[in-house]
């Protein structure tokens, strides 16, 4: 990702010369959505950041008093008010954003409707202090009074916002406490800083500086603001997909949180809540999130401002999206090629990614994600039985599993003794040609194997390696569990779900609607596995089920999943069924996985280790638990006190 964002947004306030005030049209106020609603200190503190912002400002201040009930004052150094435009800028519906239907129907500003400054002196004591470029001075507007006097300021525009509900003391009542409204209005600067690194921003609270964000490159501030952590759990996304552009970051499963307090999406430079984007993104971390974990995550979507409404909310929080299945798509295929890199492709202390295609070119190569130091391998592996290879990874069938390490001697620098003899039912895994040279030390210290050698297993249930960086310990059943899933998901996408005639079909008394639902999804429920005809206006028959789940009950099942289609649009239905279908494959991906307490051999760990390097997701089971963890020799000296 690069290292500075230049939004649509950022181009336009630097390429655009600046306007005059003026009143709108009274056929544009009525395209113009309801008005600002001041709910609290932290929208006067927004909407006036986002002035600031279209000014075309380098450092904007924030002062509070008590955390801005008492007073809110902000500063900026952008292009200033023109002296006879202040009193206008206080009228509702006068703006400099837009003149016309077709500016609305295309807004590149953070502000549009006029109405911000209005309804903040509407209920609070509200000051202008305002210089152009060209003045000899400022002037101070009173907006109660009217009265316009001279005052001393550099060029830029100071408002100062006392008392708010002042006038409404029923709606100052539900106001929170200091600190509780103070740190709503740190998170909405909070939204602004991330959006744009080219900008300074500080916070001040009863004269002493709470937080403060230097100018600096896009990565840098997101560390400044989400903390270095984030930096060094995440990874970039960036993806260009016709008259789209996602980029930003996205944290691994494994730091998610326990709160949805690190999720920032920006459509066009905005800070937006949508749903569509965000069903998008829990969906594609659905293979991957343990539990109720939230995800953490900075992502910027540059579109066509044509392409979406930005005036269907009054805070102007929510959009509207004229293509959301294609913003959809391309939401989650960007987050999951991210979050598919292999076990051993993130590295401690490192971030490393594969730049992703764009969406016409899905089909073309991707570099794996250690770059050029790929492990090798033997020239008669091929890819898995049936299975044809994919840009992204290389999978090999569970016959050459063994064979890439069963070519091993022990190295003379190891150990390598399980705690337990292996099991006398092995893994069937064939050994290797004889004559190929064992794999020596350097290979794993030099990083080729990113999951390095194993050493032994403990207690049945994890596995011990050593490679580049420290020692690695896999828990071997969340490991194949995910190793299994992941080649069923293949297979299921190319032959899709076996379906399992029933010999006698399963009746039951049917809703009208799931009569009609059962009737206009037949593609999709024979998709998975489910054959369901009407016997009657009030009955149903199942005759064959999934072949994958030979116990379960076909009436309960059938009824389950009609259930679920009559819920969703006909689009919709496509996200059920490989829903649906992978729910199913990880249970039979669980069953068919190693058990805890199966003693293995070491061609049988290494060759676990290998396949993890291979398979998407490996990081985490099935059901978002981590499958490995790197204990780095810092973190090891550190345990025994070395160098102390």
């Amino acid at each position: 990702m690069n290292d500075t964002v230049h939004t649509p947004l950022h181009n336009a306030l630097q390429a655009a010369p600046r306007r005059p005030i003026r009143e709108l049209p009274d056929e544009l106020v009525s395209q113009i959505a309801a008005g600002e609603v001041v709910e609290r200190p932290a929208s006067v503190v927004r909407e006036l950041v986002d002035n600031a912002l279209d000014a075309g400002a380098e450092q904007v201040t924030v002062r509070l008093v008590a955390g801005g009930v008492r007073a809110i004052v902000v500063e900026d150094d952008g292009c200033g008010i023109p002296h006879d435009e202040l009193p206008l800028a206080l009228k509702r519906h006068a703006t400099s954003k837009i003149s016309s239907l077709a500016e609305l129907e295309g807004v590149m500003t953070m502000g549009f409707r006029g109405e911000a400054l209005a309804a903040i002196a509407s209920v609070s004591e509200t000051h202008i202090v305002s210089r152009p470029a060209d003045a000899s001075q400022a002037r101070r507007l009173d907006a109660r009074s009217g009265e316009l006097q001279p005052a001393a300021r550099a060029q830029g525009t100071s408002i100062e916002v006392r008392e708010l509900f002042f006038s409404t003391p029923a709606r100052r009542k539900f106001l929170k406490s200091g600190p509780t409204e103070l740190s709503h209005a740190i998170e909405a600067v909070r939204r602004h800083a991330l959006a744009r690194p080219d900008v300074g921003f500080a916070i001040w609270h009863d004269g002493k500086l709470v937080e403060q964000w230097r100018r600096a490159l896009h990565e840098q501030r997101m560390a400044d603001v989400l903390g270095e952590d984030f930096l060094a759990q995440s990874r970039p996304v960036e993806l260009l997909a016709g008259p789209m552009r996602l980029q930003g970051r996205v944290g691994l499963p494994e730091a998610a949180r326990n709160r949805a307090d690190h999720q920032y999406v920006y459509v066009n430079g905005r800070y937006v809540r949508d749903k569509l984007i965000t069903h998008a993104l829990r969906s594609a971390y659905e293979d991957v999130l343990h539990g109720q974990k939230q995800p953490a995550y900075v992502l910027f979507l540059d579109i066509d401002p044509t392409r979406v409404d930005v005036n269907v909310h009054p805070t102007k929080i929510e959009v509207r999206f004229r293509e959301s299945g294609e913003v959809y798509s391309v939401v989650k295929r960007a987050v999951e090629k991210t979050l598919s890199a292999p076990a051993g492709a993130h590295v401690p202390g490192t971030i490393t990614q594969a730049p992703l295609p764009e969406a016409n070119a899905a089909d073309a190569a991707t570099p794996t994600p250690w770059g050029d130091r790929q492990p090798s391998l033997p020239a008669s592996y091929s890819t898995g039985a049936g299975l044809p290879p994919t840009a992204h990874q290389q999978r090999l069938s569970l016959a050459d599993l063994g064979q890439l390490y069963a070519r091993e001697a022990p190295a003379p620098w190891s150990s390598p003794a399980t705690f337990a003899p292996p099991s006398t039912t092995p893994l069937n895994l064939p050994t290797a040609p004889a004559g190929d040279p064992p794999m020596d030390r350097a290979a794993v210290l030099d990083g080729d194997w990113p999951l390095g050698r194993a050493l032994a297993q403990l207690s049945g249930v994890y596995v011990l390696a050593q490679n580049a960086h420290g020692l690695v310990i896999v828990d071997m059943h969340a490991a194949h569990e995910r190793i299994v899933y992941e080649r069923m998901k293949a297979e299921a996408r190319l032959t899709g779900l076996a379906a399992q005639p029933l010999l006698i079909p399963a009746t039951f008394a049917a809703t009208a609607t799931e009569v009609a639902v059962a009737e206009a999804r037949q593609a999709d429920l024979m998709a998975l596995g489910l054959d369901l005809s009407p016997l009657g206006p009030t009955s149903l028959a199942v005759r064959s089920r999934p072949a994958a789940l030979p116990d379960a009950d076909p009436v309960e099942l059938a009824r389950s999943v009609l259930g679920e289609l009559a819920e969703l649009a006909e689009a919709d239905a496509a996200h059920l069924i490989e829903r649906a279908r992978d729910d199913l494959l990880a249970t039979m991906a669980c069953h068919g996985a190693v058990r805890a307490n199966r003693r293995l051999s070491l061609e049988e760990m290494n060759a676990l280790l290998r396949q993890m390097e291979h398979t998407e997701r490996s990081e985490q089971c099935n059901h978002g638990r981590p499958t490995w963890r790197q204990l780095t020799l810092k973190e090891l000296d550190a345990l025994f006190l070395r160098g102390r």
